[in-house]
């Protein structure tokens, strides 16, 4: 599914109307795409009282159709939170509006307002939509106010109202929905936060659109789900042995942080990897070892620090150059002046795909310049905070702009970039970006994102090119949470949890 933002779904519609399908049409047809919705939770709950919030735009145009549709099956209440409409479309729906539907401006009946409101069994907002930009007013604040203290079933319409539609910002107060129903395709604010936390539930319906237009247009992003549908799995061939399926480097773990390098061993393992190294501080090994028993192990000089000492290189260059088919390096690596020298020597040796995760990503944050040196793909697979050093930008301005951080660093720096988080990114170099919909906020724990890296590293070294293995392994990342979620709760899943579920899902 694609992902446009405001001013590609506008170039969408004017392309639909140049083919003949009007904006009155399109209007119509999303009302009654909210209507249906309202329509099926009026029945199954048994309701009676709808209140639609109209702006005096065309958002509010699309309430006064649902408000139209509604009538014939409830009593329907519209309140005009800025006055009469204004867009044509709008004052065309509003002129056709049955008269048993009340009417009621809210600047002129405040007080009335609030107890209809309080008595309402749905609230549609359609105060304002996707060209919002700045913080409701003081009379459209009032309302979402009152609303929101609601106990009615709540739906927004396009978007809640409150939201910057592209990046995702809540500047003041908010509609925070139950449901929201889009339309044509999803918008930024859908998949991004805070936004995505007022959406509630997203439905995207199709108004009218010619499916060519949208198959040519420009957007923001696609989904995860829609690449792997083009790009499954592939079975292993019964003549499969250990050697061609890959021989994974894991250059992870330092004192202190051997669960890092167990937990992103296992995860490559489970995830079919032939074979698996494991370099790491030599102190570190007897507890790695009696947790990865599948694993080959490298014990390595350490530092005083119980880090990798940058003295480990000459030892694994002859891994690096031509005993591995892939390359893992960051998790728990710790950080210093040794770690920094050994993960850009690496970088810049390797003739081999390798996913920089965690650690390893810090090691760079003062000259990620060291990235164009890279003769093979990188993917990076940074948290906010780690996106912010590498860029130079407060962790607030990192999420403010997500997709956009992502994918400028991944065209600048020829890399695949995969910014973790909720809905997580994953940047291509060529410019195209995915968001991944998949996992829930029991995953927030430490060892997630080793777990997540071994994923990766592990089908980069089976042959995936880099698209394949970052995508496949955030979209599978996250369904093996949402497997837990169902088998424990958000409170006491664990990435260890996550591991064994591969099995069941890969």
């Amino acid at each position: 599914m694609i992902v446009v933002e405001s001013g590609e779904i506008k170039n969408i519609e004017r392309a639909a109307q140049r083919r003949g399908t009007s904006l009155a049409t399109l209007m119509e047809q999303a009302g009654a795409a909210v209507a249906e919705l309202a329509a099926k939770i009026i029945a199954r709950d048994k309701l009676r009282n709808v209140t639609v919030l109209c702006g005096k735009g065309n958002n509010g145009g699309d309430g006064l159709v649902i408000a139209r549709f509604l009538s014939m099956m409830c009593d329907v209440t519209v309140i005009l939170a800025q006055g009469d409409p204004q867009s044509d479309l709008a004052k065309l729906n509003y002129n056709i509006l049955p008269d048993k539907v009340n009417v009621i401006d809210h600047q002129e009946n405040r007080e009335d307002c609030a107890e209809i409101i309080s008595n309402s069994d749905i609230i549609i907002d359609a105060i304002y939509g996707i060209g919002f930009k700045d913080v409701l007013d003081p009379y459209c604040t009032e309302l979402v106010v009152f609303s929101n203290r609601s106990k009615a079933v709540k739906i927004s319409v396009d978007i809640p109202s409150g939201i910057v539609c592209d990046t995702g910002e809540v500047p003041g107060e908010c509609f925070h929905a139950d449901y929201t129903v889009t339309f044509t395709a999803l918008k930024p604010a859908h998949v991004l936060y805070p936004s995505m936390d007022y959406c509630g539930e997203v439905s995207v319906s199709k108004v009218g659109i010619p499916k060519i237009i949208i198959d040519t247009c420009t957007y923001a992003m696609r989904t995860t789900d829609e690449f792997l549908e083009k790009h499954p799995l592939k079975q292993t061939k019964k003549s499969a042995h250990k050697g061609t399926n890959g021989t994974l480097l894991s250059i992870c773990g330092s004192y202190g942080m051997a669960g890092a390098a167990v937990l992103s061993g296992e995860a490559a393992l489970r995830s079919g990897v032939g074979i698996l190294k494991v370099a790491l501080p030599e102190k570190i090994y007897p507890i790695a070892a009696v947790k990865l028993t599948e694993a080959v192990f490298m014990p390595l000089e350490q530092s005083a620090h119980g880090l990798i000492s940058i003295n480990s290189f000459d030892s694994l260059q002859f891994e690096i150059m031509s005993n591995c088919t892939a390359i893992l390096m960051g998790c728990g690596l710790g950080q210093g002046d040794d770690i920094a020298e050994l993960v850009g020597a690496i970088i810049s040796v390797t003739t081999k795909p390798m996913v920089l995760d965690a650690d390893g990503i810090n090691a760079i944050t003062a000259d990620p310049t060291i990235l164009r040196t890279a003769m093979a793909p990188v993917i990076i697979t940074p948290h906010p905070g780690e996106m912010a050093r590498l860029t130079g930008k407060t962790t607030i301005e990192v999420q403010k702009s997500r997709y956009r951080t992502a994918r400028d660093f991944a065209s600048e720096y020829g890399v695949t970039v995969v910014l973790k988080g909720a809905n997580t990114i994953i940047a291509l170099p060529d410019g195209n970006v995915y968001v991944n919909l998949t996992g829930n906020n029991g995953m927030a724990k430490g060892g997630s994102g080793d777990v997540l890296a071994g994923m990766m590293a592990s089908f980069l070294s089976q042959g995936m090119n880099p698209d394949e293995a970052a995508i496949s392994a955030v979209y599978y990342h996250g369904v093996l949470g949402d497997k837990c979620l169902e088998k424990f709760s958000a409170r006491t899943m664990l990435p260890g949890d996550m591991i064994k579920e591969i099995q069941n899902v890969l």
